[in-house]
């Protein structure tokens, strides 16, 4: 009886702490995610004509963080980029107020009429987070390009 009764807890302890476990490593399955349209605008944001603005496709977009490049991505043909991070290696306020968007492609690479040097910058905004299956995305996009005539 006694070993009965020894088995019945051992059941019961894993499984409650087994759920427990699993629970605390499904918060750490998370990522982040910046994301965002290029445009082929002299300020890299969509144009007061809406969907017709021209997209800038091919264009480098780095993710600089104290000056240095942490990460990279390649607009697509629609101007779409997105760059993935662990949240485990980047904290999100630290993103938030000490990294930004850089794009160093020139402007004339996709419209002849906009400057050859100079960059486009942005910096960052938080937008929410959302639940992919097991997986939570904290998504996070430009809060507006400008144009800097300067290469830095």
């Amino acid at each position: 009886m006694a070993l009965k009764t020894l088995a019945l807890i051992n059941i019961l302890v894993v499984g409650c702490v087994v759920p427990m476990v699993q629970g605390q490593l499904l918060g750490l399955l998370g990522l982040l995610r910046i994301q965002g349209t290029l445009y082929c605008t002299a300020n890299g944001n969509i144009g007061v004509n809406g969907t017709t603005t021209p997209v800038f496709p091919n264009a480098l977009v780095q993710l600089q963080c104290g000056g240095n490049v942490v990460s990279t991505a390649t607009t697509n043909r629609s101007g779409i980029f997105s760059i993935l991070l662990d949240p485990l290696n980047f904290v999100l306020s630290t993103l938030l107020s000490g990294c930004k968007l850089v794009v160093n492609t020139p402007l004339a690479s996709c419209n002849t009429n906009l400057p050859s040097i100079g960059s486009l910058q942005s910096t960052l905004q938080f937008i929410g987070n959302a639940l992919f299956g097991l997986l939570n995305v904290g998504n996070i996009i430009p809060s507006g390009f400008q144009f800097n005539a300067n290469l830095n």
